[in-house]
């Protein structure tokens, strides 16, 4: 299959290599890649930011969500079938969407909206993923709180407004004046242009914040 491979750590462009389709195990489904997505994580990866959380064997696959279809099912895999349109986030270990194909686990995987494109669904994974998990699992949001939500008009802040205002919180975002009007269509209640203000003058008495810039 064709693949964007990196041959090394650094600020070097991939290339388009000729490599192996992926064996699948029992529990794994191997699924033909439709869209993948890019994110900062990927030229991190590239660039050894995180080399020391997490190892990878060069030549790598980078690529961290996709959407696409499954081929093939492993023995023991109960939940999908071949035929199905899928979307995921691989595993940090099991990276790799970059690609015709890739195997990856049951459980990381869900059927794809029917009213979401490929290229839609591509979008959603890993900053879907990371704003529930900074929300739901590490914040535990609740509902009539008071959240500040960091750089709205990016790909997780995006999410995030949508998904905090789903459980109830009152949102404060900051964005430029050219990201008002998109954070203002998902739900932020409030604005802050961060080129202009200060969040720390003008916020008190938050429940929560969530840095989506790192």
């Amino acid at each position: 299959m064709k693949a964007m491979i990196i041959d090394r750590y650094g600020k070097v462009p991939m290339r388009m290599a000729e490599v192996p389709t992926p064996e699948i195990n029992e529990y794994e489904v191997l699924a033909e890649i439709h869209a993948a997505s890019i994110n900062p994580i990927d030229f991190k990866i590239r660039d050894g930011k995180v080399k020391m959380l997490l190892k990878y064997e060069m030549p790598l696959i980078l690529g961290n969500d996709f959407s696409g279809v499954i081929t093939k099912v492993g023995s023991k895999v109960t939940r999908f079938k071949v035929g199905d349109e899928i979307y995921a986030r691989p595993r940090k270990n099991k990276i790799g969407t970059f690609a015709e194909y890739i195997a990856i686990h049951e459980d990381d995987i869900a059927l794809k909206p029917k009213n979401l494109s490929f290229e839609e669904a591509a979008s959603i994974p890993l900053v879907g993923l990371t704003s529930y998990q900074a929300l739901h699992d590490i914040m535990q949001l609740q509902k009539g709180q008071k959240i500040l939500i960091h750089a709205g008009s990016g790909g997780v802040g995006t999410f995030a407004i949508q998904l905090a205002k789903i459980m109830g919180a009152t949102v404060t975002t900051t964005a430029s004046e050219a990201g008002a009007n998109l954070v203002t269509s998902l739900g932020a209640d409030e604005i802050i242009n961060y080129k202009t203000e200060k969040f720390e003058d003008i916020l008190k008495n938050y429940d929560g914040v969530f840095d989506t810039i790192g």
